[in-house]
């Protein structure tokens, strides 16, 4: 039987303080495993927000230019930013993309390294409801961005098993820094992944 997963929060939060994007996936591989299951699936490694990246981002987005890896602005969990990001990007610029952060937790799961996980779809970009600052603001149904992750990973051949746990979110509804609105089923996939040539992917 696995172990259980730890209580952790299940919110991220902003620099200052504020809610963020719900934790909604977790994968368990090493950091390596991580990077080749996402990039398998489609997805690239964001860059780090610099003022260069910054610019680039808006624009591409004036422009409607598709950016690989446009930067994912900093949320924290575990008192600490984002330790990995990776996006998807979808026709019409980075102000519409696929994108998710993931924190690694201090310890491991059946001798697995842990990855606590948001994903998210940031459906436009505008100003912040909370700071008036330019954010990208996501779409509410953060569960629909959780299980075509999953169902990515799946189909890339990287998934050994999905687990999902019922009832991890007590609150079904919040709204992040930027003051979007989320709502969730409560539940939280965990993704085991294993190389391809020996994957045999099962649901539990």
């Amino acid at each position: 039987r696995s172990k259980p997963l730890p209580d952790v929060a299940r919110v991220t939060h902003t620099s200052d303080g504020h809610p963020g994007d719900p934790v909604n996936i977790a994968l368990e591989g090493s950091e390596q495993d991580i990077a080749r299951a996402l990039l398998a699936a489609g997805w690239f490694p964001a860059d780090p927000v610099t003022f260069k990246s910054s610019v680039l981002i808006a624009v591409d987005t004036a422009l409607r230019r598709p950016d690989e890896s446009a930067p994912v602005s900093p949320l924290f969990l575990f008192g600490r930013i984002q330790d990995l990001a990776f996006e998807q990007p979808v026709p019409g610029g980075p102000r519409h993309r696929h994108h998710v952060r993931f924190w690694r937790w201090d310890q491991t799961r059946d001798g697995l390294p842990v990855w606590f996980g948001s994903v998210t779809y940031d459906e436009r970009a505008g100003l912040s409801y909370t700071t008036g600052q330019v954010t990208h603001h996501i779409a509410a149904d953060v569960d629909a961005e959780r299980d075509r992750l999953a169902a990515e990973i799946v189909r890339a051949g990287w998934a050994r098993s999905v687990e999902w746990i019922d009832n991890f979110h007590q609150q079904r509804e919040g709204r992040n820094g930027g003051g979007d609105l989320w709502r969730t089923d409560s539940r939280l996939a965990v993704v085991r992944l294993t190389p391809p040539q020996s994957a045999s992917p099962t649901s539990k």
